[in-house]
């Protein structure tokens, strides 16, 4: 396979996830607002800084009032990470290897584009809070009929092989954003109020992941911070949680060839994961960690584009269409 063709793969699957894992993280917030007591402080542009793009918002719009802050995540198209954007991307991407997907993959990707592109121009997606949760849960959906498409129809050759790599590390890095989330809300001085607020965070978390119930069932009827973590970062039953991600990576480095070098390090990422201590975590301590996960993932997905996607020396390079950098990253 072309390096650039297994590359166009990697970042499509990239750009579709970031575009559901940002709508779940903006739904997320938005449920949150309305679950915290009075007291709590959090602010829209928590959003800006766990995904790394406040300088960038400041830049276009300065003061951070909600109503920018959605425009700027869901629709501006100079954001790289907005959710425009993603999907554009995505859809570019595909159009240059319609013959190695399902028939019927082409046509959805497209149908989702035109689907965010009319609610953008129709809808006050922006300061309408109850029009951007129909609208997001729409674009996860739409997203998870995609996911669904490549699962059932497509072969498990190497094509799909990169595009697992690319969904599972774009998942591990924002579901572990969506996690710090936690760590930038300041809730009140009652002690009594407090555990209240960090149990409605942690429901809110796992709601954005789709994994309250699968919480529940596994874990306990009781949200209790210390095992959320647990359950969202190493449990290997939550198919969201980074220990899973890392883990459907590795079955898809041992199909390719060449994957000494991303094979190990994706090994060191594990590691480090497994030797966290998660019990009793104050929300700055929490960030720490989180901020090494982000890190190590940062490696990890430089090591896969050394491996397959940079070209030899003696070869001249090739402009991509995707080749900015992963805006998150840490």
């Amino acid at each position: 396979m072309l390096s650039r063709v297994a590359e166009n793969l990697y970042w499509m699957a990239r750009y579709l996830e970031r575009a559901e894992d940002l709508g779940r993280f903006i739904n997320s917030a938005t449920l949150l607002l309305l679950d915290l007591p009075l007291g709590t402080r959090f602010g829209w542009d928590i959003l800006l800084q766990v995904t790394g793009e406040a300088e960038r918002f400041q830049k276009y719009y300065g003061q951070p009032a909600e109503a920018a802050i959605m425009r700027f995540l869901i629709s501006d198209s100079r954001n790289p990470s907005s959710l425009l954007s993603c999907v554009h991307q995505a859809r570019e991407n595909c159009r240059t290897f319609r013959d190695l997907l399902p028939g019927e993959f082409w046509e959805r990707i497209n149908s989702l584009f035109l689907y965010v592109q009319d609610g953008l121009e129709k809808d006050d997606i922006a300061g309408d809070r109850r029009a951007r949760l129909d609208f997001l849960g729409q674009v996860i959906a739409r997203r998870h009929a995609l996911v669904g498409l490549l699962v059932g129809s497509m072969s498990q050759n190497a094509a799909y092989q990169f595009i697992k790599l690319g969904r599972n590390i774009e998942r591990a890095d924002m579901g572990s954003r969506i996690i710090d989330v936690v760590s930038a809300v300041i809730p009140p001085e009652d002690q009594g109020m407090r555990k209240t607020v960090y149990q409605s965070l942690w429901v809110g978390v796992l709601r954005a992941m789709s994994a309250l119930e699968m919480y529940r069932q596994h874990v306990g009827v009781q949200i209790r911070s210390g095992r959320a973590v647990e359950f969202l970062l190493r449990d290997s039953k939550c198919p969201r949680s980074v220990r899973s991600c890392l883990a459907d990576m590795e079955l898809g480095l041992a199909y390719l060839p060449n994957a000494g070098i991303p094979a190990e390090a994706l090994r060191r990422t594990r590691r480090r994961l497994d030797q966290l201590q998660l019990k009793e975590l104050s929300p700055a301590v929490l960030h720490e960690y989180l901020d090494q996960v982000q890190k190590d993932l940062g490696v990890l997905h430089s090591s896969i584009e050394n491996a397959y996607f940079r070209i030899r020396e003696d070869k001249a390079p090739y402009p991509h269409p995707s080749s900015h950098r992963f805006a998150m990253q840490a």
